[in-house]
């Protein structure tokens, strides 16, 4: 079978997805070594528990809608490049000082790189969703997914700042990630929405090239 795309009109039911099993047995390994390996096994359940409610709605929502195949690939990336962000933790993630030291950044920044991915990489499912089980207008389809993305990214500042201050104050600065930038979750936002901005100009112009062929 062909990889779909949002356009693709074809949907396989699970048993016969074999790239989405592929996924969830790579996801779940990748878990549970994250989990093992942790070096702060509470910021690893705070920072999962949005795995958790994120893996759960898609598997109860699959039967009535089921994404493209970019869709989950993308989605894929992410959910991997967040967990392990979180057995670390963000702010002392190793790949981040890694990057720091080859291009000389004064901080670890490898929770900005997911801030951006978030935009970058679950913009395009949400206009997959938007299309085809709303069937809404395509430009909606185009400019929603970014403004959602940037509400998205509020929402989940506002939240992230609430959970660390009411149930884990102890682990509050190892969570927030915010490396004594006052502005960090400005800046995380702004990424966020610039990476949607960016994945929705790859998408369009991806869309426009394969058309013209």
């Amino acid at each position: 079978m062909d990889f779909t795309t949002a356009s693709s009109p074809s949907r396989v039911p699970f048993a016969q997805h074999t790239l989405l099993k592929v996924f969830l047995g790579i996801f779940l390994l990748v878990w549970v070594w994250t989990f093992i390996g942790t070096t702060d096994r509470a910021n690893w359940i705070t920072e999962n528990a949005l795995t958790i409610l994120f893996i759960g709605g898609l598997t109860l929502s699959y039967r009535r809608f089921q994404f493209s195949d970019l869709s989950y690939t993308l989605m894929f990336v992410y959910i991997l490049l967040h967990i392990y962000g979180a057995m670390y933790t963000y702010a002392e993630n190793p790949l981040g000082y890694r990057l720091a030291e080859v291009f000389d950044w004064p901080r670890n920044h490898y929770d900005r790189i997911v801030h951006f991915s978030f935009g970058l990489l679950l913009v395009y499912p949400m206009r997959d969703y938007f299309m085809n089980h709303f069937h809404w207008p395509r430009w909606v389809c185009w400019v929603l997914p970014v403004e959602i993305t940037l509400s998205f990214s509020a929402a989940y500042e506002l939240v992230e700042w609430a959970v660390a201050e009411v149930f884990f104050p102890a682990q509050g600065p190892a969570y927030l990630g915010t490396q004594g930038d006052v502005w960090d979750a400005q800046k995380d936002m702004g990424l966020a929405f610039s990476g949607a901005v960016l994945g929705m100009l790859l998408a369009s112009t991806l869309k426009r090239m394969r058309t013209s062929r």
